[in-house]
């Protein structure tokens, strides 16, 4: 027995989140954008003592980053994701910024013009 999954993973999912099925938030989406916070992630996380995924998170985060593109560069759940950025927002080491809500409808003339100009081609 390996004590890892197929993935080489040697510490369960639910073990990362404190046993925690649920995020103390709703807020987060697949597309929210989160960001570690000045001062540098390193900085931070000595201050805060954050588990090594938590760490991670935050240098995946130095730029702007999708919480579907965070799940998938940590090969962890999403739910699990979500849980763990809960608790860097609430100690303040990240920030999170909801997608832009789609306004108006599409101008039906320009998608038109669009569409005739690919037609010529």
């Amino acid at each position: 027995m390996s004590g890892g999954d197929e993935a080489g993973r040697l510490v369960r999912p639910f073990t990362l989140t404190g046993g925690r099925t649920r995020p103390s938030r709703a807020d987060f989406t697949l597309i929210t954008t989160v960001t570690a916070v000045d001062p540098p992630p390193e900085r931070a996380a000595r201050a805060a003592r954050p588990q090594p995924e938590h760490t991670r998170i935050l240098r995946l985060c130095a730029r702007p980053l999708a919480v579907a593109e965070l799940a998938a560069h940590l090969d962890l759940p999403v739910s699990v994701v979500v849980i763990m950025l809960c608790d860097l927002l609430e100690a303040g080491l990240i920030t999170a910024r909801p997608p832009r809500p789609v306004t108006g409808t599409s101008d039906l003339d320009l998608l038109e013009k669009v569409r005739d100009g690919l037609g010529r081609i």
